[in-house]
């Protein structure tokens, strides 16, 4: 009869804890601090603390231990003395909880980020109230702007054998290794090089030694040196040439944003590419394949993808530019500080599917970086409104949506798409790919009630060679997850579908 009576008792805290958890009779004030900012103030009534101790109290009567009592013999009045601090912060934790998702779920919030809170600062009161604030970055409110019927521009082209015949010269480059020459260096030439950025006689940064490939732009993170080729036209080893590097406004020196610093760069030696035979050898080495037929056929799917991604993004751009035309609204700093990271490692996501190349990815990389404010905000925008639309239209993320986004990323980068998968759940970016499959879906929706017009396509040059640093220094990216490049003549060249190592094919 003893053990009925305990199972009955624990029954009525069971059902006491669900009826603490009915809906609270909320105060609640929200003040708009900003598009995206509100600062709520929250007011739980007395009653209902009182219901969420009293069910705490029910739970534990069955099983609380005081000497003297067997356990769950002891008193009420007793427990409620000897537990008061453990169940005040127990439920302190509930309330919490509980009230923050009513406010926000009855009042319409789209959160963004986790809410502003210092629990430890907040206190369940011995009598009225219990009253709360907290700030919360939610998703800005606006209306849906028509995208049905838009008109589109669509980059078109029938790739030849020209174009094939580039991109093997692309690949033999990048299997390519680099030999000493004494000669004065020409655009497309190597350069070892010491170099140093100087703002006035102050150093800011330097590199022991850089490989650099003579182009049109050195880019790094943080800003670019135009007509470097010019700056290292007939330059022999032991030279020193001087140039400017411009630095952008979103670089992470605040103190050098906007302004043009000197680059030294004292050259140690210049070096020539040799380019390997395309024979049964290097077919292998590029992609295990078995005859030089297979490997163009490769080539021209690989130029397939890449012209399908451009297709993409040039369509984005125009579907985006037109929703996003009245979308003015001003996002805060600190929102786009942490986002900065997750729209980089989209953008990778993105390129790595299409099959570009490593270095073709750190050029892209470089660019947003050079732009990281603008870009962010621009970005976050185009993801409210997708976002919204897709709610609106019932869009979902399938299972089998994500299996087709590892599949090309595997396929292009020739790992297993387990591999790639286990990789993306321990870097935390299953949200990113999803938020990718999501915005996806809705620009082919907007796409197929768009009007086309064709226009012609041009691949991508390699007028820039990019360094994977900043020149102004005052980086601190210790929360951005890095690209892993293999970038180089010395990289290894897979292809885009048969691909054995790492890497990828690209112009």
């Amino acid at each position: 009869m003893a053990d009925e009576r305990e199972e009955e008792s624990g029954a009525v805290a069971v059902e006491g804890a669900e009826d603490a958890k009915e809906r609270l009779n909320l105060d609640v004030k929200i003040d708009k601090t900003g598009a995206c900012q509100r600062h709520i103030t929250v007011t739980i009534p007395r009653e209902d603390i009182d219901k969420y101790y009293d069910a705490a109290y029910s739970d534990l009567m069955g099983k609380a231990s005081i000497p003297g009592f067997r356990n769950g013999r002891a008193p009420r009045k007793l427990v409620e003395s000897r537990f008061k601090k453990e169940i005040t912060d127990q439920i302190k934790g509930s309330l919490l909880m509980d009230s923050m998702t009513q406010a926000t779920d009855d009042n319409a919030l789209a959160a963004i980020s986790e809410p502003d809170i210092d629990p430890v600062g907040i206190n369940v009161p011995d009598d009225g109230p219990m009253v709360y604030e907290f700030n919360l970055e939610v998703r800005p409110e606006f209306d849906v702007p028509n995208w049905k019927g838009l008109k589109v521009e669509r980059p078109v082209r029938e790739f030849t054998e020209v174009d094939v015949e580039q991109q093997i010269k692309s690949l033999l480059e990048r299997q390519g290794r680099l030999v000493p020459h004494d000669g004065p260096a020409e655009a497309g030439d190597y350069i070892s090089t010491k170099l140093t950025f100087k703002d006035g006689d102050r150093e800011i940064s330097s590199s022991a030694e850089e490989v650099i490939r003579i182009r049109k732009v050195l880019s790094f993170r943080d800003g670019k040196i135009e007509a470097f080729d010019k700056l290292m036209a007939g330059v022999k080893a032991g030279e020193t040439r001087v140039g400017k590097a411009k630095l952008t406004e979103d670089a992470p020196n605040e103190s050098l944003r906007g302004k043009s610093i000197e680059a030294v760069f004292e050259v140690l030696e210049v070096k020539r590419l040799e380019t390997p035979e395309l024979n049964d050898e290097f077919l292998k080495a590029a992609g295990d394949f078995d005859s030089e037929d297979e490997l163009r056929e490769a080539v021209k799917k690989n130029l397939a993808r890449q012209l399908e991604f451009q297709q993409q993004r040039r369509a984005r751009e125009q579907v985006l530019g037109a929703l996003t035309v009245h979308a003015d609204w001003e996002l805060p700093p600190d929102l786009l500080r942490r986002q900065w990271g997750r729209e980089l490692d989209r953008m990778v996501l993105e390129l790595r599917r299409s099959g570009f190349s490593d270095e073709q990815i750190l050029a892209h990389e470089n660019e947003l970086r050079q732009n990281s404010r603008a870009a962010t905000a621009r970005l976050l925008k185009e993801h409210f409104i997708l976002e919204r639309i897709a709610e609106d239209e019932k869009i979902e993320d399938l299972s089998e949506d994500y299996d087709k986004e590892i599949a090309l990323i595997a396929m292009q980068s020739g790992e297993s798409p387990r591999r790639v998968r286990a990789q993306l759940q321990k870097r935390g970016l299953m949200d990113t790919l999803r938020n990718q499959i999501i915005e996806r879906k809705v620009i082919d929706m907007v796409l197929k009630e768009a009007t086309f017009t064709d226009t012609p396509y041009k691949t991508d040059s390699e007028d820039a060679e990019a360094l994977d640093q900043a020149a102004g220094g005052g980086e601190d990216d210790g929360d951005i997850p890095e690209a892993k490049y293999n970038a180089g003549p010395e990289s290894t060249l897979p292809d885009g579908d048969k691909s054995r190592e790492q890497g990828k094919m690209g112009n």
